[in-house]
Order: structure tokens, then C-alpha cells, then sequence
């Protein structure tokens, strides 16, 4: 266990992503300051990236883990032993900016009801245009579909500017998220049956369920490669089907769950089908096999709503977009987030 007592950690999970520590790792301990660690916590990387960091960078801390535990799970076995009053969770594909860090830590440090703080994430490929996985803070519909300031569906925001403000925000992304250690854990850390993807929004869930907030930082920006640590495949489908309905499960109102879920199977249901009749019939597959999925985790999805709800209340949060966004995307035509209405934007 790590002993000293950090004010914030940078810790960057890495599976076999040499290519990316080569390229960025550099520039995070250049705009990095000195009394800020970094670690690299290592997924079981069989790619030489543990040797690459050892011998080229003797300032960074390194965790090693057996195996390859996902996102969820590297995350919470890394950073049980790092102890510090805040996690800077980076994926190993960002491109970190001029300080980046210390106006995040000093905002949450005046505003002790944020649990999470999401900077601006932009495209390393398009550095005019926001960036998919979390653009300008995350938002969830009224079926749990996740959408973004400066990202809808598959539209993609150019950055003028729109969306310079600090509001809060439903989730951070995970590919670079500010978060309270003794939040962190009080909600009980990720959910390492996730893997990956959906587990940030899941705890950040949690962490609003606790009667903490999520905000958006927009005066930092930093750019993501995006896909870089699991690109475009059938299990990223998976995942994300499965992901989604899980998190739902575990953390909808009561009087909410069942009509939810049940109208979010049917959408999946719909999504399955127009990826038959486009004759794209690997997606179709995957979207039941991620239902049958979600059906056999139940029983231990049962088990954790069981126990949040023993002593925690799973409420309405005023940042869940009442509407479907599916909807307002493709029948509605509404292609950004200023076209959208409904939502109650509190500002800092």
C-alpha cells in the first residue's frame, strides 16, 4: 500500500499500450507538477510497456496487476493502493495541455458537494471538434441512452465556444475524470462486472445517489484519441448493451424500474432489427447475446440494488434528460445539444 498522503494522483490505466506511453506519457509529466504523482497501473500488458516506462521514466510510479481486469477492475485493485484525496483517472490515449491539473483541484477543492469533475475532451484528430466519449460533460435520456454536451448519437460538435460554461453534468468520462477518493470509495468504486464501458456513468450514479454532483470544467482541455484501448468490435457492442442495461437495473427510482427497463428492451429489440435488415448480422447477434447477458446477471444485480438500498435512496436527478434522445435525433432532426429542451442547467 502506498503510504504517503497525496493532495491528487494521476493514475493512467494501461493495457498493451505502449505505443500510446511513448507518445503521451511525456507531455503528462511535462504539464504535470511535482508534488502530483503518476502512476501507470498495468492491466497484465504483454507488450513491453511496463519495461518501456521502467527505463525511460524513473518519475513515474508503476502498480503491476496479474491480469487484464478491464477498465472497472484494474481501476479499483490500482488505486487501492494510492492514497490520495483525489483520483485523475487518464486513459493512456489523452493528450494532456498546459495546466491541466491544479484549476480542477482547486475548483473541487471550493466546492465540496462535486464528487467528479469532467474537463473538455476534444478530438486529437480534429482538434477543432469535440470529442465522442465525452465532448462537454455527459448526459443520460429517460431510457438511459448516453449523450453529450457537443455530442449526440453519432453528430459530433465543432468547439466555438458554445459550451464554455461550468454546469453540472449527469457523468464525467473515464477517459480523464477529477473524482474524490473518499467518494470513490463510498459509493463503492467501479463495478469491475462491467469491464469496460458505462462503469463511469454507473458510479457516477451512484455518487448523484449519495447526494453528490458531477461537474464540467470547461477552462481545461484535453484531447482523446478515442477507441484507442478497444476499438470498434463486436464485444464493444456487447458491452455496451449489456453495460447500459445493468446500470439501469441497479440504479433507476423504484417506481421507474420496471417500465424502463421494459421499454428499453423493446428499443434494443428495434436497434437489432435495423441491424438485420442493413444485413449487418454480427451486430444483431450480439445485441441478444448481450440481453442474455443482462439476464444471467441479475441475480447479483438484484443482490447489489439489495444492499444500496439498505442504506442510500435511488432518486430522480433533474439532469436526466426527460425525452429520448433517439427520438429527438432521428425523427426530431435535433442534431445538437442546444436544439434540446428540458434540461435544468445549474451553473457554478
Amino acid at each position: 500500500m502506498e503510504t504517503s498522503n497525496y493532495k491528487a494522483a494521476v493514475a493512467i490505466l494501461n493495457w498493451n499500450g505502449k505505443t500510446f506511453l511513448e507518445k503521451y506519457l511525456p507531455d503528462i509529466l511535462q504539464y504535470s507538477v511535482a508534488e502530483i504523482p503518476i502512476f501507470v497501473i498495468d492491466n497484465g500488458s504483454d507488450d513491453g510497456s511496463v519495461e518501456f516506462v521502467k527505463s525511460n521514466f524513473n518519475a513515474v510510479k508503476i502498480i503491476e496487476l496479474d491480469t487484464n481486469s478491464g477498465y472497472a477492475g484494474g481501476y479499483n485493485q490500482g488505486l487501492k493502493q494510492i492514497n490520495a484525496e483525489y483520483f485523475v483517472l487518464l486513459n493512456s490515449d489523452i493528450e494532456v495541455t498546459p495546466d491541466w491539473l491544479l484549476p480542477v483541484i482547486e475548483f473541487m477543492d471550493n466546492s465540496p458537494t462535486i464528487a467528479a469533475c469532467a474537463p473538455k475532451l476534444k478530438s486529437v484528430h480534429s482538434k477543432e471538434k469535440f470529442e465522442y466519449a465525452g465532448a462537454a460533460g455527459g448526459y443520460i435520456d429517460l431510457f438511459g441512452y448516453p449523450f453529450c454536451r457537443g455530442r449526440i448519437i453519432s453528430e459530433v460538435e465543432t468547439d466555438t465556444g458554445q459550451y464554455n460554461d461550468m454546469v453540472e453534468i449527469f457523468w464525467a468520462t473515464g477517459a480523464c475524470m477529477f473524482v474524490r477518493r473518499s467518494v470513490f470509495w463510498q459509493a463503492g468504486g467501479f463495478d469491475a462486472s462491467f469491464f469496460a464501458h458505462m462503469e463511469e456513468i454507473d458510479l457516477c450514479w451512484r455518487m448523484k445517489n449519495l447526494g453528490y454532483q458531477i461537474a464540467y470544467y470547461p477552462d481545461v482541455t484535453v484531447y482523446h484519441v478515442g477507441g484507442g484501448t478497444l476499438p470498434e468490435s463486436p464485444r464493444k457492442l456487447f458491452l455496451n448493451y449489456r453495460n447500459n442495461l445493468a446500470l439501469l437495473y441497479k440504479n433507476l427510482p423504484t417506481n421507474k424500474l420496471f417500465t424502463t427497463i421494459f421499454l428499453r428492451l423493446m428499443l434494443d429489440g428495434l436497434s437489432a432489427l435495423v441491424y438485420l435488415f442493413s444485413f449487418s448480422l454480427i451486430k444483431f447477434s450480439t445485441v441478444f447475446k448481450a440481453h442474455i447477458a443482462f439476464y444471467r446477471m441479475l441475480p447479483s444485480l438484484r443482490q447489489k440494488r439489495k444492499e444500496w438500498c439498505k442504506s442510500h435512496s435511488l432518486t430522480e436527478h433533474h439532469t436526466i434528460y426527460r425525452r429520448s434522445i433517439v427520438f429527438d435525433f432521428y425523427v426530431s432532426g435535433k442534431r445538437k445539444f442546444s436544439d434540446l429542451s428540458g434540461f435544468d442547467l445549474s451553473k457554478y
